[in-house]
C-alpha cells in the first residue's frame, strides 16, 4: 500500500525547506570560487550548449535534438556533455585564462552521485604545466570550504580535511598499493596489453571475454583503488596509463603514461584534468579509436567536431580541469545527495 503514497514534489513547501540550507551554501560557494579566478586574473567566458559534437568518449552519451532553419533544413545538434571543445577553440583564438560555470547534460546517468543535467566548472590557463592545475583545484575545494563554514567533508562514513595538503599518488603506486598489479608492466608502446592486465587483476575483478584494456582497469580503479583516494584528506591521483589518457598529451619523460590528473575527497572524484594534448592528427586517431568502440558497444557514434580538431593545432600549450561543481557543493554543504544541492532539479527527478 505504501507505494500508492504520492511523494510531494520537490517544489512543496517542507521538502523545499530541508533543500534550502544546502542552496544558500551553493550560493556563498559560487560567490567565494568566482572571487577567486577573478582575483586569478581569469576572464570569465560562456560558450554554446548545443554543438556539432558533445564529445568523443566511449561512454559519455549526449541529448539529442534537431535544429530546423528558415527554411525548413534540418541538422542534427547535441547537448554538450562538456564545454572542453568551446574553452579551447578560445584558447586557439588567444585567450590565456579563462573559466566557466557551464550547464551540461548527460544521458545515461542518474544518482546520489550523478544528474542528467548539471554545472561543471571548468578552467584553462596557457603556458602553464598541469601540476599547476592540481595546484588550483585543491585551492579552489578550500574555497569552497571555507565558504560553506565547514570544517571537514564526510561522505558514506568517510572524511576528509580540505585544508591539509593532499596526498600526491600516481595511478601506478595506486594499483600497486591497492591491488598488488603492476599497471605500467602492462602498458606497452603506448597500449594496453590486455592479457597481461588480465591475468594480474583476475583474482581481483570479474573479467568478461569482451572486456577490454580498459575495462579491466576501470573495474580495478572503481572496486579496490577509489574507496581509499580522498581519505582524511585529499588525493591528487595523477600520471594516468597512455590508454586513458583522452585529451591529455604523453608526459615525455615516460610514454608510459599521459598528464592526467583526478582528486578525489571521501572516495568521491571530484575533478579531472590534463596537460592538453595539442597535436590535432593524434586527437583525431584517438577519436576514431573511441567512436568505433563506442559503435560497437551501443551502436552509435558521434561526429567529429572538425572546427576543433582544426583549434588543437593552433592552441599554445595549455592546461585545463573540469571540476564537478555539484559534487563540490555536496561535500563542503554537508548534504548526502547531489540533488539536494540544485536549485531546481531536472523535471521528472525527485
Amino acid at each position: 500500500m505504501a507505494a500508492n503514497i504520492p511523494i510531494s514534489p520537490w517544489w512543496s513547501a517542507a521538502r523545499y525547506a530541508d533543500t534550502r540550507p544546502f542552496l544558500i551554501a551553493r550560493a556563498a560557494i559560487t560567490r567565494s570560487v568566482r572571487a577567486w579566478f577573478d582575483t586569478e586574473g581569469f576572464a570569465e567566458v560562456e560558450t554554446g550548449i548545443l554543438q556539432v559534437s558533445p564529445g568523443n568518449e566511449i561512454h559519455l552519451h549526449a541529448p539529442r535534438t534537431e535544429l530546423v532553419g528558415p527554411h525548413g533544413k534540418r541538422a542534427t545538434r547535441y547537448l554538450r556533455t562538456s564545454p572542453e571543445f568551446a574553452a579551447k577553440k578560445l584558447l586557439a583564438a588567444g585567450e590565456t585564462k579563462i573559466f566557466e560555470f557551464a550547464r551540461v547534460f548527460r544521458d545515461r546517468e542518474r544518482g546520489d552521485l550523478h544528474l542528467p543535467e548539471f554545472t561543471m566548472l571548468e578552467w584553462y590557463r596557457a603556458h602553464a604545466p598541469y601540476d599547476a592545475l592540481m595546484a588550483d583545484t585543491v585551492v579552489v575545494i578550500a574555497h569552497a570550504a571555507r565558504a560553506s563554514g565547514i570544517g571537514r567533508f564526510s561522505f558514506r562514513g568517510r572524511t576528509a580535511d580540505p585544508f591539509v595538503e593532499p596526498e600526491l599518488l600516481t595511478v601506478a603506486a595506486a594499483f600497486e598499493r591497492f591491488a598488488g598489479i603492476d599497471l605500467l608492466a602492462t602498458v606497452v608502446a603506448g597500449e594496453g596489453n590486455r592479457a597481461a592486465l588480465a591475468l594480474a587483476a583476475q583474482h581481483k575483478v570479474r573479467i568478461a571475454d569482451d572486456d577490454t584494456w580498459s575495462d579491466i582497469f576501470s573495474k580495478v580503479l572503481v572496486e579496490h583503488i577509489e574507496p581509499h583516494l580522498g581519505q582524511g584528506r585529499l588525493t591528487v591521483l595523477f600520471e594516468y596509463p597512455t590508454p586513458e589518457a583522452a585529451l591529455a598529451r604523453v608526459k615525455a619523460s615516460d610514454p608510459r603514461v599521459a598528464e592526467r590528473f583526478e582528486v578525489y575527497a571521501c572516495g568521491v572524484e571530484l575533478a579531472n584534468g590534463f596537460g592538453e594534448l595539442t597535436d590535432a592528427d593524434e586527437q583525431r586517431r584517438r577519436f576514431h579509436l573511441a567512436m568505433d568502440e563506442k559503435a560497437r558497444r551501443y551502436g552509435e557514434r558521434y561526429p567529429l567536431d572538425e572546427d576543433f580538431l582544426a583549434a588543437v593545432a593552433h592552441m599554445p600549450d595549455a592546461s585545463g580541469v573540469a571540476l564537478g561543481f555539484d559534487r563540490l557543493v555536496m561535500l563542503a554543504s554537508g548534504a548526502i545527495r547531489i540533488d539536494q544541492v540544485v536549485w531546481t532539479p531536472s523535471s521528472g527527478d525527485a
